[in-house]
């Protein structure tokens, strides 16, 4: 049975949509800590470039790397600004015990933060998982709840099963 075909244009690692399907998250992932302005303004830029060009609305961009996560209202008029900022560490440890002791390379950050927003949709792990308070200060929490994610081969183009 057929679960999505998604779009190969998305130029993300991870989406997620709501329930009915909606996306309402895009998220880029970097296994390397991004020190400097310039690493946020190209997300910005590319986030904002992509909405434009799909012609769409996406209310929230999530940038993960090693240390942070940052995350972004696209709605918002002031899309430079992150509404919420966490620790990558205390999140994703719940998902790899030993996170900050071993290496960390791309595709198993990407999986980490996968697992996360899935737990978020649908405690698969916990009931209350790691930074659930601060996504439904900003309104994601409600937003991403039942909902689905999609990363790595999902988003490129294939059909998943």
């Amino acid at each position: 049975m057929e679960i999505q075909k998604l779009n190969n244009d998305i130029p993300f690692d991870i989406i997620a949509q709501d329930k009915s399907r909606k996306i309402i998250l895009v998220v880029e992932v970097k296994a390397r800590h991004l020190e400097g302005k310039q690493h946020k303004d190209w997300f910005i830029e590319k986030v904002k470039s992509y909405l434009q060009a799909a012609n769409t609305e996406i209310p929230f961009a999530m940038l993960v790397d090693l240390e942070d996560i940052q995350i972004f209202r696209c709605d918002d008029t002031n899309l430079s600004e992150s509404v919420s900022y966490i620790k990558t560490a205390p999140v994703l440890s719940h998902y790899e015990p030993r996170y900050g002791e071993i290496r960390i390379f791309h595709h198993y950050l990407e999986g980490l933060v996968e697992a996360w927003l899935s737990d978020l949709a649908y405690h698969w792990k916990s009931q209350t998982p790691p930074a659930s308070q601060q996504l439904a200060e900003v309104g994601l929490l409600q937003q991403i709840e039942d909902g689905t994610t999609y990363s790595g081969i999902a988003l490129s183009g294939e059909t998943v099963y």
